[in-house]
């Protein structure tokens, strides 16, 4: 049997602002990125989102961002590796302090928008992170969103990272995705046929037809989405037909260990 998680970028609302179906979304999902109030949230959104996850048994993550909130964290920034390090661990802490208190506990760290490109351009820079995180608490695990992240968390002794797939984004032949300005419908059988084709071949098929490799263990679904829950339902439906379990990042990431 194939064990896979179901991700989900969440609690990206703040003050009177509202992004995501976060509450619809989360029954169907089994690990949070919960924003860390640079990007998105604020201190109420990670305590309501965090509360909201330890109710439906969802592992709650960190997605840290560069402080842009106008920017929505998508916009360059020149930062050092020591500052971008220093950035996650900061929010690092403010969400394990809310997850402390909903009796729960941070599982995982998925770097947000242009944080995430930074580290995937500079191994300099995703070194820092990686050494921030142990330092914290070396039991995290590191969601990997390209190869190249991925290789250099392999490099950490104890480190324990997940790559991570796409199933409501196309992607092209050399792996690159192709990002919608405003997310579209999406036809749910198609994308409950390219999370099994994921889980059950590592493979998807690219906007040309071509068949690419993307080992996943995580697939992400974004919740903003105009039709995120029709998607959600369909995968669990196809789920249930495959004979494939869906576990946290946490649970997935002891069994990599394991088999090492």
């Amino acid at each position: 049997m194939v064990t896979m998680d179901i991700n989900c970028d969440m609690g990206e609302s703040f003050g009177n602002w509202t992004m995501g179906r976060d509450a619809e979304v989360m029954p169907y999902i089994t690990s949070a990125n919960v924003a860390g109030g640079f990007h998105a949230g604020d201190p109420h959104v990670m305590r309501e989102t965090v509360a909201l996850a330890a109710e439906h048994g969802v592992g709650v993550g960190v997605h840290p961002g560069l402080p842009d909130r106008m920017g929505f964290g998508r916009r360059k920034m020149d930062a050092t590796p020591e500052e971008v390090k220093d950035y996650v661990v900061y929010q690092l802490g403010a969400l394990s302090a809310f997850a402390a208190a909903s009796g729960a506990s941070v599982q995982h760290v998925k770097p947000h928008g242009a944080m995430y490109s930074m580290l995937s351009e500079s191994p300099e820079h995703a070194r820092a992170v990686m050494e921030g995180i142990q330092e914290v608490d070396p039991d995290l695990v590191y969601l990997a969103t390209d190869a190249r992240i991925y290789e250099v968390a392999r490099e950490f002794d104890g480190l324990r990272a997940v790559f991570e797939g796409y199933v409501d984004i196309r992607y092209r032949r050399d792996g690159s995705l192709i990002v919608e300005k405003q997310m579209r419908p999406k036809d749910p059988e198609e994308v409950a046929a390219r999370f099994v084709s994921i889980a059950t071949e590592g493979t998807v098929e690219t906007v040309d037809g071509e068949t690419i490799e993307v080992p996943a263990e995580s697939v992400c679904v974004h919740g903003d989405g105009p039709n995120a829950v029709e998607l959600l339902e369909a995968i669990h439906e196809a789920v249930d037909e495959h004979d494939i379990r869906l576990a946290p990042l946490s649970e997935i990431a002891r069994g990599d260990a394991d088999r090492r």
